[in-house]
């Protein structure tokens, strides 16, 4: 008897999944390393978390390949200036920008998904709202004087 199945549909049932790719753990491995450094800091103030956290994001970027580091370099402070109440903190290993503990943007480098491009990307809690269909990533080779000002203002509209 045929199968009612699409020639396709039969294709994906034969093949087999292997489960998360070697980059999509490496991720999940930083978000535990991160929270593991989290949880260590409960009995630091505030500020002294703060502190600890930016060190972090700072080391990381510093760990990345030039042409990535350069652009997180620049972003972080583009970020930091356009809005400087974002505390920078790891998230799944990347640079991100946080109010409230939660996340707002994040810098995600080409390399660490063998990406032809590094991302800045806006989470659910940015007030990037336009109408009914907007951005929330952006692909970012290199920033000239007119990316990093359209960044600035994107960064300073997402926090409202």
């Amino acid at each position: 008897m045929p199968s009612a199945k699409s020639p396709a549909e039969d294709a994906a049932a034969t093949e087999k999944y292997d489960g998360f790719s070697a980059e999509e753990r490496a991720a999940m491995k930083d978000h535990a390393r991160d929270q593991k450094k989290a949880a260590a800091r409960r009995g630091a103030t505030k500020a002294e978390k703060a502190a600890e956290e930016a060190k972090d994001v700072l080391a990381k970027i510093a760990e990345m390949p030039e042409a990535d580091r350069v652009l997180a370099e620049r972003i972080h402070e583009i970020i930091t200036t356009a809005a400087p109440d974002l505390a920078p903190r790891l998230w799944y290993g990347m640079p991100a920008y946080a109010r409230n503990g939660k996340v707002v943007c994040h810098f995600q480098s080409a390399e660490k998904f063998k990406s032809r491009y590094a991302t800045l990307g806006f989470s659910d809690q940015a007030a990037l709202d336009e109408g009914t269909v907007w951005a929330t990533s952006y692909a970012v080779k290199e920033l000239t004087e007119a990316d990093e000002e359209r960044i600035g203002a994107l960064v300073r509209k997402a926090v409202g």
